[in-house]
């Protein structure tokens, strides 16, 4: 980057840009297994226009540019580039507007879910897209998050009705709107969605919400072995029975839960979390037939969460599974894998990655949303290591192949990054030269963060 440039982005940003080291490095990657690549320098930009300003800059000059929200992401979403500038997002945090009537709302990027719904507290109403960390929605938009209440209320692509978009050119485009239909021309938002910032930079989302729940029920369940665990997930979603999260946790990811979450009077065994969102009444009509298949298949009797404050304990136990097996060894990395498959096919699945995780003798606590086929493993290692880290490619590379020859997706919610690009072309080689001519189309100098998603050359 030359000096004329760093001049003028100083110029208009002031000390909303910096080139320091320590800066650089806070705004490197995100919750990966990368080492960190430090781009050339940082911008923060407050308004649309700000964006569009530095893309119109950057596009003439050529420089690279990626954007950064919260960095949660876990496939070198958000890695830096050397040669271009990142774009942090943080100082665009505003709920724009609340229409609680309409059930819906519009938020800048970096706005994040439990922000959102701390505005929304009063209104009656709540955001349910929950992927664990305190993600910013536009992130959350840009990866197609969901997280664990996916199996009643949908993911990113369902909640999603527009966007405010800064191609790389600088123009600003809004996609959607509030209408609760339309019909009206191509479907940019869902174009968007998952793009990963390689089309252009989701600077405002407008959001579908949902009323809170009159009554809403937790309760966790062991069961003698995952097979009868997942068994039962599979068999509550197949009878159609109206739940709101249904979570598996595997015996391993329980201990260590356990013990990082300061669980109490719960069992080191293969569980299933549960949450019901409805009426008094409807809820105990769906927790009587889900208690009848538990115990068909071994699972114990339910254990409540009686209050709040139990509850909230006992989800944020489970949001915390990542940073639980980190915690578990010093200068240790973690490598997060998902995956997911039709439901039909979830304990084949589950099965066989628990099998093969023992077999290579990794230290891999499983977690999953099972309640919409998809699931997680969390791989312990120590970044020196060169054997385990062989072994885990090719528990990965397995666990991928399996997937796809079960009719599932390489990705359930991670996105691609960089960690996937190989596996994007197992699951759509007829696909990606369409993708890539789109990327061609929207951002012929390749700014709008490369690399990512899938290489052009």
């Amino acid at each position: 980057m030359n000096e004329q440039i760093q001049k003028e982005l100083k110029s208009i940003f002031n000390g909303r840009f910096s080139m320091s080291e320590s800066t650089r490095a806070n705004y490197a990657r995100g919750e990966d297994t990368y080492d960190p690549i430090l781009s050339q320098a940082v911008v923060f930009p407050e308004t649309n226009d700000e964006v569009s300003k530095i893309l119109k800059l950057c596009n003439e000059h050529k420089i690279p540019v990626v954007p950064f929200g919260t960095g949660t992401s876990l496939e070198g979403n958000v890695v830096g580039n050397e040669n271009g500038i990142t774009i942090s997002l943080e100082k665009m945090n505003k709920v724009l507007s609340v229409n609680a009537a309409d059930f819906d709302c519009r938020v800048q990027a970096n706005v994040t879910r439990k922000q959102l719904n701390e505005y929304l507290r009063e209104d009656g109403v709540f955001f349910p897209i929950d992927p664990g960390a305190d993600a910013a929605l536009g992130g959350m938009a840009s990866t197609s998050a969901s997280g664990t209440m996916a199996v009643k209320y949908g993911t990113m692509r369902t909640v999603v009705s527009g966007l405010t978009v800064v191609l790389a050119n600088g123009d600003i485009v809004k996609t959607g709107g509030r209408a609760k239909k339309s019909s009206a021309g191509y479907n940019l938002t869902n174009l968007f969605i998952g793009s990963e910032g390689t089309l252009g930079i989701i600077t405002e989302v407008q959001l579908r919400l949902s009323p809170i729940p009159e009554n809403i029920m937790s309760a966790v369940c062991y069961f003698p072995d995952l097979d009868s665990a997942v068994l039962t997930s599979q068999e509550v979603i197949q009878y159609g029975l109206n739940v709101a999260r249904i979570e598996m946790l595997n015996k391993d990811q329980m201990e260590i839960s356990i013990k990082y979450s300061k669980l109490e009077n719960v069992k080191a065994s293969p569980t299933l979390f549960f949450e019901f969102h409805g009426s008094e009444m409807s809820n105990k009509e769906t927790i009587k037939l889900v208690e009848e298949l538990s115990k068909n298949n071994g699972g114990s009797d339910f254990k409540w969460a009686e209050s709040i404050e139990e509850r909230n304990k006992l989800w944020k136990a489970r949001h915390d599974v990542y940073y639980s097996v980190k915690a578990l060894g010093n200068n240790m990395k973690v490598y997060s894998t998902d995956i997911c498959v039709p439901i039909s096919k979830l304990v084949e699945c589950v099965s066989w990655a628990e099998k093969h995780v023992k077999q290579n003798g990794l230290i891999a606590p499983m977690v999953g949303h099972v309640g919409d086929g998809n699931f997680h493993s969390i791989i312990l290692y120590d970044p020196k290591d060169e054997e385990k880290q062989k072994l885990i490619r090719d528990y990965s590379d397995k666990l991928i192949q399996k997937a796809l020859e079960l009719e599932g997706t390489i990705t359930g919610e991670h996105g691609i990054g960089l960690q996937k690009k190989h596996y994007l072309l197992k699951q759509h080689p007829d696909n990606l030269p369409a993708m890539k001519s789109i990327k061609r189309s929207m951002d012929p100098n390749n700014i709008m963060n490369p690399g990512k998603i899938f290489d052009l050359n």
